[in-house]
């Protein structure tokens, strides 16, 4: 490797170890007539009595027989109009607040241990994704020789090497995130000296996201007051555009079938390349009573509906100022790399593998939160607990036939209910956590097996924009034709 490569490198690298240091879907349609009507969606199994729900050891007896639900709390009442199902075949749908217990019933299901950070076993996986991390940088390393980035013919490669690269760091980032929520370590300061310079070097300040992450968990599918993956209300004058108007025009101009393919790949587009910064720099899909937000600003850049809910109040401002240090470290070693090497190059080692992590990163959230039959909620019909069990457990165990991506991201979208739950359950045993709840609460615990890619799919096309039916937001989907949004199509 020439000289030159080395040196910018290391210089990126202790660039970034200088920030490191600051901080120590669907029904057949309906008929005019029915759609008059609400249907009163009921759930296929009781909820466990209050006395099994006392019991540690979880389910319901197999020596009482069930109590008949009471059939004031027969199902939501809801009209199906327009609702695509997903795998979840409108389970969400049929929930109800007097559904939900309350956190200290869930806490107490959960094994104490599952609360318990282990600082040894988390560095030995945070080791884990370092070393996998390095090797795929430095076989990076070794093909520039041979396969210089600034040659168009050799972008297959450096696509594909950006892809296993960040797929792999995407390890790092999801360690990071534990960090922010304190699930990592008991020491305080380790914990955040490897918060900050993960994060630093995703670019992401931390305490910024610390704190709107926090949000997000507090608020979890809150119409008004949600952080990221608020969905656009129909009808809603201040958006950008109508993503359901959108959707109509690319269908009446391309034809359905292939314009749901066009409105699908630009939702994907959208959402997973330009999302994640988007969301950094203006808060794009945050909560609107916040007003617009930069997570290295603390100031609104709008006016708040909300003053007191603003997203960084009080200490947090300095924080965040805090935070950009290592960011900007990080961002003048890049810069100072593309100086001395060229742009191709820092693109390929670096810049490629950050949007791939950043893409897996809005693929976990936005498929953990979000789903055709998945409601949303304002103020009056909101809880913690009720956000919480709104998120969604999926099979990324099935994404490959050894299950190396799910391990390699620590579980973070097949564990991600009792994530949800308490975000202070380390990664590794939030198996034993999902398991107590979905042994205790199997009414209530969202599955959904659809793979991956399909669910993707779905998401893409059919989560255009929600409309208020009585309590809860819904997606709506009365303009499309049903088969539009099957999931046998792939990404």
């Amino acid at each position: 490797m020439p000289l030159s490569h080395s040196k910018s490198i290391a210089a990126f690298l202790a660039a970034a170890s200088v920030g490191g240091h600051v901080a120590a879907f669907a029904p057949a349609p309906r008929s005019a007539a029915a759609r008059q009507h609400s249907t009163r969606v009921n759930i296929a199994t009781p909820l466990p009595g209050l006395g099994d729900m006392l019991n540690l050891g979880g389910g319901n007896s197999n020596n009482a027989p069930e109590e008949p639900r009471d059939p004031e709390k027969a199902g939501a009442l809801i009209d199906l109009d327009g609702i695509a199902f997903s795998g979840l075949k409108g389970k969400a749908l049929s929930l109800s607040t007097a559904d939900f217990p309350d956190s200290i019933t869930v806490k107490r299901v959960i094994p104490a241990d599952c609360f318990e950070p282990e600082t040894a076993k988390s560095l030995g996986y945070l080791a884990v994704s370092v070393v996998g991390t390095a090797l795929c940088t430095a076989f990076g390393v070794s093909a520039l020789s041979v396969l210089d980035p600034a040659n168009l013919l050799t972008l297959p490669f450096w696509l594909a090497y950006s892809l296993v690269t960040g797929t792999v760091a995407m390890g790092l980032w999801v360690l990071a995130h534990e960090c922010g929520h304190g699930a990592f370590s008991k020491d305080k300061k380790l914990q955040d000296a490897v918060g900050y310079t993960l994060h630093s070097l995703f670019l992401v300040p931390y305490y910024s996201w610390q704190r709107s992450h926090a949000v997000h968990h507090r608020y979890t599918n809150h119409m008004e007051l949600g952080e990221t993956h608020v969905p656009e209300q129909a009808g809603n004058d201040q958006a950008l555009y109508d993503s359901v108007e959108l959707r109509k025009s690319i269908l009446d101009t391309f034809g359905e079938d292939t314009g749901m393919k066009v409105y699908g790949g630009l939702q994907a587009f959208l959402h997973l390349i330009v999302g994640w910064p988007a969301y950094l720099l203006i808060g794009a899909t945050g909560g609107p009573d916040r007003g617009r937000t930069n997570h290295y600003y603390p100031n609104p850049l709008s006016e708040p509906a909300q003053p007191k809910k603003e997203l960084f109040p009080g200490n947090w401002k300095e924080k965040v100022y805090q935070s950009d240090i290592g960011v900007a470290a990080v961002a003048a070693g890049a810069l100072a790399w593309a100086a001395c090497d060229g742009v191709p190059e820092m693109m390929a080692l670096y810049g490629g593998p950050l949007i791939v992590v950043n893409a897996w990163l809005v693929l976990y959230t936005w498929l953990q939160h979000t789903d055709v039959d998945v409601p949303h909620f304002t103020e009056s019909d909101h809880n913690f607990v009720k956000g919480a069990f709104h998120t969604i457990d999926r099979p990324y165990d099935k994404l490959d036939p050894w299950g190396a991506i799910d391990f390699l991201h620590h579980k973070i979208g097949s564990t991600h209910v009792a994530h949800h739950y308490d975000s202070t359950i380390p990664h590794y045993k939030a198996q034993a956590a999902t398991d107590a709840i979905k042994e205790n609460f199997p009414e209530i615990y969202l599955y959904d097996p659809t793979p991956i890619p399909e669910a993707l799919w779905r998401v893409c096309k059919g989560c255009a924009a929600v409309e208020k039916r009585g309590d809860y937001y819904i997606w709506d989907n009365k303009d499309v034709d049903a088969e539009l949004l099957e999931t046998e199509a792939s990404v």
